[in-house]
Order: C-alpha cells, then sequence, then structure tokens
C-alpha cells in the first residue's frame, strides 16, 4: 500500500501496464476476431477498488477504474459486431495477492469487519457468473459491471 504521493513511477507503471494495459491489449485482439465472427463475450476483471478508490490503493484503483471505462467504452464500440463486453468486480477474495493481508493477525480481522457477509469470497464463487456472461443466457447484457463483494458495495 502506497500514498499517491509516495508511489514510485516504476511501481505506478508496473500495476497499469499489468492490470489496464495487458487488458487492452487483449481486448483489442480478441475483438478484432470476434467482429470477423460477428460474435462473442468478454469479460474482464475489475475491482471493488476501481469504484471505491480506497487510499493507499491509488495504482490499483486507478488501474481496476480504467478497466471499467474500457469495458464502457469497447460495449458500446462493439454492440453492432455483436459482440457483448462486460465486467466482474470482486470485492476480497481469497488470492495469492491478499493472502498475506487476510492472514495477518490484525489486518486480516479488520478487512472481514468491513465486509457485510463478514467473510471473503473464494474464486470458486466468482465461475458462475462468469459462465453467465459468456452464454447465451446475458444475451441482453453488454457494458455492465457485476460487483461480488459480500455487500461492500452497498455501504
Amino acid at each position: 500500500m502506497s500514498r499517491i504521493v509516495d508511489t514510485a513511477d516504476d511501481a505506478w507503471k508496473l500495476v497499469i501496464d499489468t492490470n489496464l494495459t495487458g487488458t487492452f491489449y487483449c481486448c483489442r485482439e480478441v475483438a478484432r476476431l470476434m467482429y470477423e465472427q460477428n460474435s462473442g463475450s468478454i469479460i474482464n476483471i475489475a475491482s471493488v477498488a476501481g469504484a471505491k478508490a480506497p487510499p493507499g490503493l491509488g495504482a490499483y484503483a486507478a488501474s481496476k477504474g480504467g478497466v471499467i471505462s474500457l469495458t464502457r467504452v469497447l460495449a458500446l464500440e462493439a454492440v453492432r459486431h455483436n459482440v457483448r463486453v462486460n465486467a466482474i468486480g470482486p470485492g476480497y477474495f481469497r488470492t495469492e495477492m491478499n493472502a498475506a493481508a487476510l492472514d495477518d493477525p490484525e489486518m486480516g480481522p479488520k478487512i472481514v469487519r468491513r465486509i457485510p457477509m463478514r467473510r471473503v469470497g473464494q474464486p470458486e464463487e466468482l465461475g458462475p457468473l462468469a459462465v453467465y456472461l459468456a452464454s447465451d443466457q446475458s444475451s441482453y447484457v453488454t457494458g455492465e459491471v457485476y460487483y461480488i463483494s459480500g455487500g461492500e458495495m452497498a455501504q
């Protein structure tokens, strides 16, 4: 965690390049193929942080906020090619990236207390939404961000 004023240039660039630029490159290439076949569904991974702007996570929040905007812009550009573009915005899920914070005896309980469901998500809880967004069942869904946050986005 780093305040904006304390964020080193290389740290900022790494996070933006990984989360936003990487997503842009993938979307651009996949969309080109989907435009040719006149169908498809792109599902980006955003984050609650991209909408809530948590202090100390400036680069991460900015990158995920960028993914949200990229998703919406591409959804509008792709709609005439029968391509849907949506995003999933997870809250706290137990992943390798945040395991140390969640397992920390001081920080972990604080994180869990901020979540209305009083628990973190498990990665397998994301799958059903991804399957839905990839399926024809979501044929009228594009440009949306679905947050899976244990109620965190309701606060």
